[in-house]
């Protein structure tokens, strides 16, 4: 069995998949993750934290992401920040319902951060998909549920 053409995501309240669903739009996936940057220069910057909201269309296709860096430390100074961007974030959606998504394999950088979700099928790992910068990874059966 190869990766679906459509990954499916279970909406889990209160933990790491808890602000994605439907919208007018299609379907979407907001999230808040710390990561390391791929960038040259002052390793104090090495790491960023960021907010995102991604928007797909109704069959699973990346349309666009809308994403606001927090911060660049290993740790938040303002700890509310990621819940504050991400209400803005999902403000901008027009009737966001939470719930269960299945979306297509996509990819980009950001500020030396790569964001998406990636198959990362081998012949020794078997079938596998990881969503970036989250570190979250989708296996067969395809039912949702994911491993950290």
């Amino acid at each position: 069995m190869a990766v679906p053409q459509r990954i499916p995501i279970a909406h889990e309240p209160g933990y790491r998949t808890d602000a994605i669903g439907r919208f007018a739009g299609g379907q979407f996936y907001a999230a808040a993750h710390g990561a390391r940057r791929d960038v040259e220069g002052d390793p104090a910057e090495e790491f960023g934290w960021y907010a995102y909201l991604h928007r797909f269309d109704e069959d699973g296709r990346h349309e666009a992401s809308t994403i606001r860096r927090i911060g660049l430390s290993r740790y938040l100074t303002d700890p509310d920040a990621p819940d504050r961007i991400l209400a803005a974030l999902l403000g901008e959606l027009s009737r966001p319902r939470f719930g269960d998504i299945a979306i297509r394999p996509f990819q980009f950088t950001y500020d030396g951060v790569v964001f998406g979700l990636v198959d990362e099928s081998e012949p020794d790992r078997g079938d596998w998909a990881e969503l970036y910068p989250d570190g979250l990874g989708f296996a067969p059966p395809w039912d949702g549920t994911y491993s950290t």
